[in-house]
């Protein structure tokens, strides 16, 4: 037996079934809230209509008609004086507005398993906030928890404390990092692990909130962000922690996000970036995303030491100078990185003696992406060669004021291995992956105000720029388009942002006995010296 074809409304109104229902709702919303007095009234009607008749079905057979004279006595009086019906007419709706309205209890107060929960994280506060000679203490075993947590607190569906605020007595040691840290640890265990808390200390009042953060969004692809030339978007952060927001696209729909916008050029105050984190935590994937986002508006050079070829998708594309895996190639392109920005500067100079504008071959910004300096660092030693990171003095120095922005990412435990300069110059800083908060401070110079949860997904962190505060970071996925692991969207989300030129995949392999490494950084040093000369 064929079936029969579905009505057009059941295939294709889908969508305006769902506006049509949302305007009925909004509409039946409205009226209620207009029309709530006549409920009201009305509902004190029928209650006093029910009041009266299990009145009279109470009344004896024997006295009914001595009430009827009597309710008929006092009708006709109504009737005879001065606006009597009107009267009667008023004391009867007042009547039934009184019955007719909304007793219904509200609820005050937490459940007895939250009262327990309050009372329990209330005697674990006892020991930090309490001291033996206190003649009135907010906090003591066996003590009164209303007067420290009040009515601010919320608890979730599972029972849990999503919020809470603390009244702490004034001579607890607020300033002091260690002994706040007790304090948001016992916090932290009593109200559920595996959530990542914020803990904001208001010292002027005596008052510290918790909060518990909702997740970032991890579904924003790599894509072309609205910003200025010299605006960089390292991720996404929470909507209360930055004042600007840009539009993306997040998945099929386009909102607003909040972004983390890094600044670079000549007016930068923190012109320089580092990158750590674990392995699988995401930093190369930043990396990828900066590189995307410089091509816009500028060269890049990308030194991978780690060998593992993420960057390839980058090679004989407009504006990528090189792509270099090995010792000697990293060597070559971070010796004419260097001399490049001691030509910048000297004919920004002379251009600026001569009272001239800076010529037109200068003012093109230039990106260093150096992935893993450590694991060149040892190569070099082990061959009893310069460290590649000692070429990076001259461009972190000067870079700023040459156009040169240098980008350093590592991993956590090899930041020893970083030079001097490095650490000093790259003050804008990025911490990725699970980080305990030793190791965010370690990396960032302060602690963050949250507290950084065991498992976290890749791309997810904390940024701090400068002398600026501690943001929450979540980066754009940005995958290797040639990983076979990669979706087919956030594959060609990559591939879509990439500026022309021959893609690696199309060029040919080279000879196998072939040296391009040498040849290719005799190409460019001597790439300066020619336009200097």
């Amino acid at each position: 037996m064929a079936r029969r074809p579905l009505p057009r409304i059941l295939k294709g109104g889908s969508a305006s079934i769902t506006r049509s229902r949302e305007i009925a709702r909004t509409a039946a919303d409205n009226a209620t809230d207009v029309l709530h007095p006549l409920i009201t009234v009305t509902r004190g009607l029928r209650l006093l209509a029910g009041a009266g008749r299990q009145k009279w079905a109470a009344t004896p057979r024997d006295r009914r008609g001595h009430v009827l004279f009597l309710v008929a006595a006092c009708v006709l009086a109504l009737a005879l004086i001065p606006y009597g019906p009107l009267l009667a007419l008023v004391s009867v709706m007042g009547a039934a507005a009184w019955r007719g309205r909304d007793r219904t209890p509200a609820k005050t107060g937490p459940d007895e398993a939250g009262t327990a929960r309050l009372r329990a994280l209330y005697e674990a506060l006892v020991p930090h906030f309490s001291v033996a000679d206190d003649p009135g203490p907010l906090f003591s075993h066996g003590g009164d928890w209303e007067k420290v947590f009040d009515t601010s607190f919320v608890f979730d569906g599972d029972g849990r404390l999503t919020r809470l605020q603390v009244n702490y007595p004034a001579y607890f040691d607020d300033g002091d990092p260690a002994s706040r840290d007790r304090v948001e640890q016992v916090l932290h265990a009593k109200s559920g692990r595996g959530r990542e808390y914020h803990f904001a200390w208001d010292e002027e009042g005596n008052r510290l909130l918790m909060t518990v953060l909702a997740a970032l969004p991890t579904t924003i692809a790599a894509q072309r962000f609205v910003t200025a030339p010299g605006e960089t978007v390292l991720g996404f952060t929470d909507a209360d922690a930055v004042r600007r927001t840009v539009p993306v696209q997040d998945g099929d729909a386009t909102r607003d996000a909040s972004p983390v916008i890094w600044r670079t050029g000549a007016r930068s105050t923190e012109p320089h970036l580092l990158i750590a984190g674990h392995p699988g935590s995401g930093t190369t994937t930043l990396m990828r995303s900066l590189a995307l986002q410089a091509l816009q508006h500028g060269d890049v050079l990308v030194v991978e030491g780690g060998g593992t070829g993420e960057y390839g998708f980058l090679t004989g594309r407009d504006g990528v100078l090189a792509v270099e895996c090995g010792l000697a190639g990293a060597l070559a392109t971070l010796e004419w990185a260097a001399h490049e920005t001691e030509r910048r500067l000297i004919a920004a100079n002379r251009a600026r003696q001569a009272g001239h504008p800076e010529p037109e071959d200068i003012k093109r910004p230039l990106w260093i992406l150096l992935d893993r300096p450590s694991a060149l660092g040892h190569l070099a030693a082990a061959d009893g060669r310069q460290d590649p990171q000692e070429l990076l003095q001259v461009p972190l120095r000067h870079g700023r004021a040459a156009g040169v922005t240098v980008v350093v990412a590592d991993q956590i435990d090899s930041l020893d291995a970083l030079t001097e300069t490095v650490r000093t110059h790259t003050r804008a800083r990025v911490v990725l992956g699970p980080a305990d908060r030793e190791q965010v401070e370690s990396v960032l110079g302060t602690r963050p105000h949250t507290t950084p949860t065991p498992e976290v997904p890749p791309g997810r962190g904390y940024t701090r720029l400068g002398a600026g505060e501690v943001l929450r970071l979540q980066v754009p996925a940005t995958p290797d388009p040639f990983d076979e692991a990669t979706s087919e969207a956030h594959r060609q989300a990559v591939l879509d942002l990439l500026p022309g030129g021959a893609p690696a995949v199309e060029q040919a392999a080279p000879e196998a006995d072939a040296e391009p490494l040498p040849v290719h950084g005799e190409q460019l040093i001597g790439a300066p010296a020619a336009a200097e000369g």
